[in-house]
């Protein structure tokens, strides 16, 4: 690809072989060059699909069209059709014949289909006033766009030259700007891409003062057969930017002179960067590489099925359970002083939330994320030990200040890290949402790492605890608060009959739930205690049934 600004005299880590494009016979711009009509033939073809239509007729030598031209007139909807048209047929100087005219949002559009009539309509724009005093302009941007790229397409290799676009003559003669780094810039340029040549294999977009490539990820779908990609001589800071395309299939790219490059300690690790988001790369910069090393047939990998909770054994699962109950019962109450009873004077607490460069107001996560102790954010050794609570007077009084909530407890799960006759170690997973605030529509999913030892009567005391907080996923968001937990009680509802009653005592004992859950699945099968037993067994089999529902 072109890349002829490279200054060869700078020093730089590379010095890349560039490859000029070949201009020529390209399906983008051979009608273009061609446009005349001939005896007998067809006249000069359309733009990027040139040939497609014909623009004369046998005998008579056909008009030089260069293409359809979409002209839109902003705010156009709110004048009538006809005085539109006929108020442009009145200014311009060129007969012409509006085609596909259709309204798309404020904006009117429409085509016309050969460059000297679209040329004169645009000259009279801001020279008609409407009925509220107002002048009607129109622009023809994209038409100008498709021209340039048109020129600058190389058809025999399905590679497109946007290397310093501002720059082009062409655009400069009929003031029209293009800056890349201006995402409606990038986009338009992207639509005329994805309209006229996805198949398109190369594309240079270097000195165009890139900065950043949201824009491009479009890429990734619009354009599947991009193989070779110039960025070089931009304003690239970061290879994350690099994250955004990594879906496209590439085998060349070229990156030198972006600041980017300076990052990195020596050509290995450069390419060791690249490589991990291009793993098909075959040339970096101008430079040959190794051949990636994989296997010639692809094979799926299937994501192992996720597993339920790992206790260890029956009484470590009946401690934790028990443990977690009374712990969340207050945790998502009005008060949350009494968890001071479930804490050792000594413990510690750390919240976390995930790193993200994106304005944390925005997010539901605001409220935590200023007492986030994220080591990958925070680099003050200061800061991170102040945002470590200490003793259970700090941590309890923290736990207060945050956001009150409700806790999905069938959506626990819970694994057993360590376990010795003085420490036991368990991560609890599962959602939570707000009950007030901004954010109490949002539902939120949290890991929590407790360290504790044991305290009174097979009771547990935390001496670390570690809460990690994220967003929910959509599938946890559409699972959240499926199974409405019962209201705890130690015996059954009063109410019940007397042979309820010895109907829930023997499904208790036969599904080994406790009284609550036994009688919601009674209740739920109308008080069938085969049907209920038949669907306890299915739910069982299927891990739809949290451990809570098994707690004594």
């Amino acid at each position: 690809m072109s890349d002829s600004s490279q200054d060869s005299n700078a020093q730089h880590r590379f010095n890349p072989y560039g490859r000029p494009f070949r201009k020529g016979d390209g399906r983008f711009d051979r009608d273009r060059r061609q446009g005349k009509g001939g005896g007998g033939g067809r006249g000069g073809g359309g733009g990027f699909r040139g040939g497609e239509r014909g623009g004369g007729s046998g005998g008579g030598g056909g008009k030089n069209r260069s293409g359809w031209y979409k002209v839109t007139i902003p705010h156009g909807r709110k004048h009538d059709k006809k005085w539109l048209l006929t108020a442009l047929q009145n200014i311009c100087s060129v007969p012409f014949t509006p085609v596909q005219y259709h309204v798309d949002h404020h904006r009117v559009h429409f085509y016309l289909d050969d460059s000297a009539t679209a040329n004169a309509l645009h000259k009279c724009s801001h020279k008609i006033t409407d009925t509220d005093g107002y002048k009607v302009c129109w622009n023809n941007y994209n038409n100008h766009m498709m021209q340039c790229m048109a020129k600058r397409f190389d058809g025999s290799q399905q590679a497109l030259d946007l290397n310093n676009i501002r720059t082009d003559p062409d655009l400069v003669s009929q003031n029209v700007e293009v800056i890349l780094n201006r995402k409606t810039n990038m986009e338009a340029v992207i639509k005329i891409i994805e309209e006229n040549i996805p198949e398109l294999a190369g594309l240079n977009l270097s000195n165009n003062r890139i900065h950043k490539l949201d824009e491009l990820a479009e890429l990734v779908t619009k354009v599947p057969n991009l193989k070779t990609l110039n960025l070089s001589h931009n304003e690239l800071k970061s290879d994350r930017e690099l994250d955004k395309v990594k879906g496209l299939k590439l085998v060349e790219l070229w990156l030198n002179r972006n600041p980017l490059c300076d990052l990195f300690k020596d050509q290995p690790s450069y390419i060791s960067a690249v490589r991990e988001r291009f793993p098909r790369l075959l040339k970096l910069d101008g430079h040959d590489l190794p051949p990636p090393i994989g296997f010639d047939v692809e094979t799926p990998t299937a994501i192992p099925p996720c597993k339920g909770s790992c206790f260890g054994s029956d009484e470590i699962k009946a401690l934790i359970l028990r443990f977690l109950q009374q712990y969340y019962s207050i945790y998502d109450s009005a008060d949350r002083q009494p968890l001071l009873d479930a804490y050792h004077d000594g413990a510690s607490l750390s919240l976390t939330t995930p790193y993200s460069t994106q304005n944390p107001s925005r997010s539901s996560l605001g409220e935590y994320h200023k007492d986030s102790r994220n080591l990958k954010r925070i680099k003050d050794s200061t800061i991170r030990f102040r945002l470590l609570k200490h003793t259970r007077l700090n941590v309890v009084a923290f736990l207060n200040e945050l956001p009150k909530t409700q806790h999905d407890i069938a959506s626990f799960t819970i694994d057993v890290n360590t376990y010795t006759n003085t420490l036991l170690s368990f991560t609890v997973s599962g959602v939570f949402k707000e009950v007030d605030g901004k954010s109490r529509e949002s539902t939120m999913a949290f890991s929590r790492v407790f360290i504790t030892v044991p305290a009174g009567n097979s009771g547990l005391c935390i001496v670390n605890d570690q809460l990690f907080i994220r967003m929910a996923t959509t599938e946890e968001i559409r699972r959240a608060f499926v199974a409405p937990a019962p209201t705890p009680s130690s015996s059954p509802v009063p109410t019940l009959t007397a042979q309820q009653q010895e109907m829930l005592t023997a499904f208790s004992l036969k599904s080994g739930m406790n009284l609550e859950w036994s009688q919601k699945c009674l209740q739920d099968n109308e008080w069938d205690f085969n049907r209920a037993a038949q669907i306890f067994t299915q739910l069982r089999t299927e891990g739809k049934i949290p451990d809570v529902a098994f707690i004594k």
